[in-house]
């Protein structure tokens, strides 16, 4: 079997493992192409603000791009551009061990989400991916909590 075919033979059994089971708020779907087809290779995701956070209340938007020798290697995960994290460059692309020099084979995309909704409250400022955004929690907290809150704002439940 060529690699893609075990990329989206693995990702067709996350698809049904996810519709069985995932976690509360989250959404992970395949891209739905204009024909009606599904491609397997992109997922569109919505990460929830964790309650009790600066984040609460936002429901943010996340794609999952899967590279043809998943699972061996990671998917590139990104925000939209511009999006208001110390561990998130400019472009939107998460910056997370898991993601790179930690990958696993074994590691779902639920696994992903949810450690990428843990990253959002707790950023790793030891690898800053936005200058601007990591001189703020390094400086002035309350600044970086305000832009946190105004974002969580900018994404609204999508229901």
């Amino acid at each position: 079997m060529a690699s893609g075919g075990v990329a989206r033979g693995r990702l067709a059994e996350e698809r049904k493992t996810w519709r069985r089971s995932h976690p509360h708020g989250f959404v992970a779907k395949p891209e739905t192409l204009p024909d009606g087809s599904v491609n397997l290779m992109v997922w569109k995701c919505v990460v929830p603000g964790k309650e009790g956070t600066d984040w609460e209340g936002g429901y943010f938007p996340l794609t999952l791009n899967f590279p043809e020798d998943y699972p061996s290697n990671p998917p590139v995960c990104k925000f939209p551009a511009g999006f208001f994290h110390v561990n998130v460059y400019p472009t939107g692309a998460v910056c997370l061990s898991i993601l790179s020099s930690a990958w696993k084979a074994s590691i779902t995309v639920s696994q992903i989400l949810i450690s990428i909704q843990e990253l959002l409250d707790h950023p790793n400022p030891a690898s800053p991916a936005q200058s601007a955004c990591y001189q703020l929690y390094k400086k002035n907290m309350r600044a970086y909590k305000d832009g946190v809150r105004q974002q969580a704002k900018q994404y609204p439940s999508p229901v």
